[in-house]
């Protein structure tokens, strides 16, 4: 069987090489977090009067609370009235109060995205002229503390009961039926739906807290509790629960009636508890595939089925995978997991893997849309990890198949020896029977004559004959106890089913790690959304002036000084770019797009068709990453060219320089 397997393996590589390659070649945009996409006031704009509102657009329709979105002055204090309000798609704005000073202000947003999970950030803008601010420029994240612990904690339970209980019930459904008689079982699947159930309401209760407050504290409160059941994620909790209750149900059967039935009423019910669990098993994956990733983004009516079956062939794999490793470990001596059952297992276990490849492969595509998206960001990332480790653990399934092969083949020889052996024991069974009940009758006879003789009643020899009846019947349990005994060790000491033990348990610690990190990624944001949150915050960055007035002047030079952290990009923006007094504000990013500060920055200006200049300005230091200078003085029209020299230790530094049309 190994040697039939191999091509196919082969040619399922190459498959999934190609169809990556297709898919990622092909790819289009889309979000799935949030992420804010542009600002009025722009991020480190300077206006010259106060706005009356601020407006946030994000890359999807969020979710907003009463404090989703606070603008604060220089001291902290907030400046905003009303609730935030969606005027159109997926821009979203605030109210300010009237009169606000000259000075540098801070807006912090906390909102929800349409995948369920919270977004947080912010963002400075300046009225009149920039000013030093007491407040904080980043926003700490509802899910970064103790009740996001809890509520990733929650995710990882949740997943793993349902791939428990799922894939246990579809293991002996399928692959082990006597195996619905079989305690250590029936305990694996039943733990796996308590674990789902209590997973579920712990989720249910630290959702407000989750995406609003983060504090513990706010676990219990009705109010939030009433507000997350309003919501999308809400809903697909409490149907999650009400699907839970049709699954105790199935288990109930399963582990209940199913096995008492005969063999031909056992076939009718199996087919019946097949399609009911396959359901109910889809009802409840479908409660994750609607609310997270899958929901939103491109394609989400493909998406969100592909995600249900990605769900399934994953419980029915590590959910097998798990019951399996029980059975092989505790079953008990007189019921042990059969090589037939191994075997049925193994075919349903190369099912889910094609299935987990196809549907793996769209879903990458999905999430990151790029080969750069793997390396440069935290989901691409972790996904090389979750492909690294489905690859190892295929790779010890097919160890696990190669015991499996042997075991079957050592199991045929033993199978003739057993049925020879039935064939020759019972005659001598019952040769040995008739001897055994000729000796009983002749000694009760004989201790009914001495009782007889010696005076004693027939109540005293009716006495007798019930002692020795009870120490048989001890002596017998003592027997069979030692021959299970027995035979656990014989089978227990099998190289062949120690082996599949063995390369079983290690599937298993495997399936448990990929776990958890299919878990965090399903809390991280895809790759595509931080590949364009990072474009839009440059573009917001750079395009943030004073006035934005027409005929402003943008320049994006990029730098290395060589030493360390040395490179990055200064933007140099001159509003509005005519001859006379103009604004200049020059803004210094990282390699990673984010705002730093530099020792040194100076600015020159020269036309060299008229011998003017160098006109150097110095301009003041505002903030992070930000200088500015106002009444730079541009005497006449024409091509000029802008050096910038940024300096980032006492001895790293560079000019660099582009032409700009002014006037």
């Amino acid at each position: 069987m190994t040697q039939t397997i191999a091509p196919r393996v082969r040619t399922l590589v190459l498959l999934f090489l190609a169809v990556t390659g297709a898919l990622l070649a092909g790819a289009a945009p889309v979000s799935a977090h949030a992420a804010l996409t542009g600002s009025d006031p722009g991020q480190g704009a300077v206006v010259d009067r106060a706005p009356a509102q601020v407006s946030l657009t994000f890359s999807e329709q969020i979710a907003v609370s009463d404090d989703a979105v606070r603008v604060l002055d220089p001291q902290g204090k907030r400046v905003d009235k009303g609730d935030p309000a969606n005027p159109s798609g997926t821009t979203y704005t605030v109210r300010l109060l009237g009169g606000l000073p000259d000075g540098t202000y801070t807006v912090a947003y906390q909102v929800v995205s349409a995948d369920s999970h919270p977004v947080a950030g912010a963002f400075t803008f300046s009225i009149g002229t920039p000013s030093e601010t007491s407040v904080s420029v980043s926003a700490q994240a509802s899910d970064d503390g103790l009740v996001g612990w809890l509520y990733g904690l929650g995710r990882y339970t949740s997943y793993a009961g349902f791939v428990v209980m799922a894939g246990g019930a579809a293991f002996v459904l399928a692959c082990w039926g006597r195996g619905a008689g079989v305690r250590p079982v029936q305990r694996l699947v039943v733990s796996g739906w308590l674990a789902l159930t209590g997973a579920t309401l712990a989720l249910l209760l630290l959702r407000g807290s989750y995406t609003r407050s983060g504090k513990i504290g706010d676990v219990f409160d009705l109010s939030l509790l009433g507000e997350v059941l309003q919501t999308k994620p809400g809903a697909a909790l409490v149907s999650r629960l009400l699907l839970l209750a049709a699954a105790a149900l199935f288990i109930a059967v399963l582990f209940g009636a199913y096995e008492n039935r005969e063999n031909e009423e056992k076939r009718d019910l199996t087919f019946g508890l097949a399609i009911g669990g396959t359901v109910v098993a889809a009802g409840l994956a479908a409660s994750w595939a609607m609310s997270e990733h899958a929901s939103q983004g491109l394609q989400p009516g493909i998406a969100m089925p592909i995600d249900v079956v990605h769900l399934l062939a994953a419980a029915a794999w590590l959910g097998g995978l798990t019951a399996l490793l029980v059975a092989l470990y505790r079953a008990p001596a007189d019921t042990p997991v059969d090589r037939d059952a191994v075997q049925r297992f193994s075919r349903l276990a190369f099912g889910s893997v094609v299935t987990l490849v196809v549907t793996g492969v769209y879903q990458s595509w999905r999430q990151l849309g790029s080969w750069s998206a793997f390396t440069d960001t935290r989901y691409g990332q972790l996904l090389l990890v979750k492909i690294g480790l489905v690859v190892v653990l295929v790779a010890v399934a097919s160890v696990s198949r190669r015991w499996t092969s042997r075991l079957a083949q050592a199991a045929a020889p033993a199978d003739t020896r057993h049925e020879q052996a039935q064939e020759t024991v019972p005659a001598e069974a019952v040769s040995a029977q008739k001897s055994d009940a000729g000796q009983d009758v002749t000694d009760a006879g004989g201790r009914a004559e001495t009782a007889g003789k010696a005076g004693a009643g027939a109540t005293g020899a009716g006495e007798a004959v019930g002692a020795d009846s009870a120490r048989a019947v001890q002596l017998a349990r003592q027997r069979a106890a030692m021959e299970t005994a027995r035979q656990k060790r014989l089978r227990d000491a099998d190289p062949d089913r120690f082996g599949l033990r063995r390369s079983v348990l290690a599937e298993a610690g495997i399936a448990v790690v990929l776990l958890a990190v299919t878990t965090v990624l399903t809390q991280t944001e895809p790759g595509r959304t931080e590949q364009e949150a990072k474009v839009a915050s440059s573009s917001s960055s750079a395009s943030a002036s004073t006035g934005q007035g027409t005929g402003a002047v943008t320049l994006h030079m990029p730098f290395d000084t060589g030493g360390e952290n040395g490179k990055g990009v200064a933007t140099i923006d001159l509003d509005p770019a005519r001859v006379g007094d103009n604004d200049l504000h020059v803004y210094v990013e990282g390699p990673d797009g984010r705002p730093v500060d530099i020792p040194e920055v100076k600015v020159a200006f020269t036309l060299s068709a008229k011998d003017i200049g160098p006109l150097s300005v110095v301009p003041d230091h505002v903030t992070t990453g930000h200088w500015s200078a106002s009444g730079v003085q541009i005497p006449m029209a024409g091509d000029w060219e802008v050096e910038v020299t940024v300096r980032t230790s006492d001895i790293d530094q560079v000019t660099v320089s582009k032409n700009a049309k002014i006037g």
